[in-house]
């Protein structure tokens, strides 16, 4: 009977913590199901921005909360939306998430859009060295030759690295 009550204690406190979370908690670590509660409350909660400007789906992508991140991917009236700090894919390119990056570009994130310093995803995954996302953002047609604020492409980035693996991938 003990085990029970317990039981039906913890469950009851997991719904409760679970409708308490506003859209962007949840983007941040929650289930695709409790998004999927929210926007059955209202279907527009997933294009909402908090005070800092940021997206629930950019929540997800720099949070690494991929399931999340998919779903919103699938559902966002905007992929491409721009905050302050960069789009999602730009989130995912300073993490290095390949496969999430994957999915943003099929559901089709620009790899084109910089930041407000003029840095494009490609640039991030450059100056992290991370070849397998520089091939991916290639594949997708990235803009080497786009040049952020200081006048310097993802090419140039790579050039200044002067890592031979990253600098052949750009011929």
């Amino acid at each position: 009977m003990k085990k029970i009550l317990l039981l039906i204690a913890f469950i009851s406190s997991t719904l409760c913590n679970a409708q308490g979370k506003d859209v962007f908690d949840t983007a941040r670590s929650g289930t695709v199901a409790e998004m999927q509660l929210l926007v059955k409350k209202n279907k527009d909660t997933i294009n909402a921005l908090n005070p800092a400007g940021f997206s629930p789906l950019i929540l997800a992508c720099y949070r690494g909360n991929a399931p999340v991140a998919e779903y919103l991917a699938k559902n966002v009236k905007d992929i491409n939306y721009n905050s302050s700090n960069g789009t999602a894919l730009a989130s995912v390119a300073v993490k290095g998430d390949v496969p999430l990056a994957k999915v943003l570009l099929e559901n089709k994130a620009n790899p084109n859009i910089a930041d407000p310093s003029g840095v494009t995803p490609l640039v991030y995954a450059v100056q992290f060295q991370n070849k397998e996302l520089i091939a991916l953002l290639l594949k997708y047609k990235a803009d080497k030759n786009q040049k952020d604020k200081d006048g310097k492409s993802a090419y140039d980035h790579a050039l200044f690295l002067n890592n031979q693996e990253i600098i052949n991938l750009f011929k």
